[in-house]
């Protein structure tokens, strides 16, 4: 448990260490340290990568809904967010015209009505409160076994996480998804 709150810190650091190496080298000195071939194929390798990421992740959002008696129609792709490897948040619509908000990525998957959130960052914040009471649930049983208890605290640990990316002004700047 405790290793996996790790690597999601991780993560995170490591996607901000990434956007700031790449401001501080800039785009002359990449240029020197590798040929224009080799940042192409490296830029394609690490698209296919995300775009492999982001069709899992779909997927799994997808599978989930259906697991749960929903079926879903289609993808409303302009309001969907996704930060590969963390987080997908898709507003999925239903055959009966209704729509979901559903989580996947290193986190549980999970889901609401897109009633409750008009946007995907609203969304997000309402995953990180629903997530920090349902774990609070979890820990006042009077019987909590273990792998409760370390459930409860993954919910606490990635409720942590989405809240952080909800107050991140840098992730919801960009309009686009990817």
């Amino acid at each position: 448990m405790w290793m996996v709150d790790i690597n999601w810190r991780r993560l995170i650091v490591q996607t901000e260490y990434l956007k700031v190496r790449q401001i501080l080298i800039g785009s002359e000195k990449m240029s020197e340290q590798l040929t224009q071939e080799q940042q192409q194929e490296q830029q394609a390798v690490a698209e296919q990568q995300r775009i492999e990421w982001v069709r899992t992740q779909y997927q799994k959002a997808n599978q989930y809904l259906a697991g749960k008696g929903i079926i879903p129609d289609n993808v409303a792709v302009t309001e969907s967010r996704y930060l590969p490897p963390l987080v997908a948040l898709w507003k999925l619509n239903t055959k009966d015209k209704k729509s979901y908000w559903v989580i996947s990525g290193d986190l549980p998957t999970d889901h609401m009505p897109f009633s409750a959130a008009p946007t995907a960052r609203d969304a997000m914040r309402s995953f990180s409160l629903n997530w920090q009471i349902k774990a609070e649930n979890i820990m006042n049983n009077a019987t909590v076994e273990k792998t409760q208890r370390d459930f409860a605290n993954l919910l606490v640990s990635r409720a942590q996480g989405l809240y952080q990316l909800f107050e991140d002004e840098a992730v919801w700047q960009s309009s686009t998804n990817a």
